[in-house]
């Protein structure tokens, strides 16, 4: 194996993995790095696939106790009963739009550009969401109602423009919708379960011909980053909420979007013929 490609795999696996819950959007982060560092074309699809199982495997392991618990009372238990249900609702619209307009927006939105005028939005909506009065109804994730889940599911929805974030969305959408910071979050990582399982299962089955053989050493190095740094992210977000706002990240990603949109400007990176 090629050290760089080895090295390539190294970065994008980092990359990954902090980016993946932080609400400041993996996707957009990936197509940045990965048009910097030129790691483009059918190799990089199915790689994605790839890195984006181990970071959500890492979220599978963090919080496998309540999965057990859940899986357990299912049968009987009518909170475990409201919790999947819940889960299964805000999953749908994420499902329903996706397969419609996945291909769409990949082809017109999957560039530099669009990323860093996401990044700058999402930010400014960060910060009003954060400086507003918080109505709380619903302190722990057991708490919600199924109206609850369905509104972040559509807020989940405005995740599929690279850039926006799907913690991000989910995040700032509880948050809004009553929700308490540490509900929302909790909810943010349960609901990428089935979302990102569903979405790697259904990219990988649409690309399967891409996946070889020679190309597992490389698949490995990014998967196993991936899921390490995932694993480090969660826990270190789950204990910074305690005490902070999401001010933080969302102050990086309007500096981070004005960045990209400067060096373009001012002819430093042609992001303008980029694409993911």
């Amino acid at each position: 194996m090629d050290l760089w490609i080895a090295m390539q795999a190294l970065i994008l696996g980092v990359v990954e993995g902090i980016t993946e819950f932080l609400p400041i959007s993996s996707t957009g982060h990936q197509i940045i790095v990965a048009d910097l560092i030129d790691f483009a074309g059918e190799r990089a699809m199915a790689f994605n696939i790839i890195i984006q199982l181990g970071a959500i495997l890492a979220v599978v392991w963090e919080f496998r106790r309540k999965i057990i618990e859940v899986l357990v009372g299912l049968p009987k238990e009518r909170e475990a009963q409201r919790f999947t249900s819940n889960l299964l609702i805000a999953f749908m619209p994420a499902v329903l739009l996706g397969v419609s307009f996945a291909d769409l927006i990949h082809q017109y939105l999957f560039n530099p550009i669009t990323v860093a005028a996401a990044l700058i939005v999402g930010g400014m909506v960060m910060l009003w969401a954060e400086r507003r009065d918080h109505v709380v109804h619903a302190e722990r994730v057991d708490d919600m109602h199924w109206t609850d889940a369905l509104k972040i599911g559509f807020a989940q929805c405005l995740a599929m423009i690279p850039g926006t974030s799907r913690s991000g969305a989910t995040i700032i959408g509880g948050l809004l919708f009553g929700l308490s910071r540490k509900a929302a979050t909790e909810f943010s990582f349960f609901l990428a379960m089935p979302t990102m399982v569903g979405a790697a299962v259904y990219s990988g089955y649409k690309y399967r011909d891409l996946f070889r053989p020679a190309d597992l050493p490389v698949f490995a190095i990014g998967f196993v980053t991936s899921f390490i740094f995932a694993m480090i992210a969660v826990r270190a977000l789950l204990k910074f909420i305690g005490n902070h706002s999401y001010a933080l990240f969302a102050w990086y990603r309007i500096g981070f979007g004005l960045l990209i949109l400067a060096t373009w400007q001012l002819h430093l990176i042609d992001w303008s013929t980029a694409q993911g």
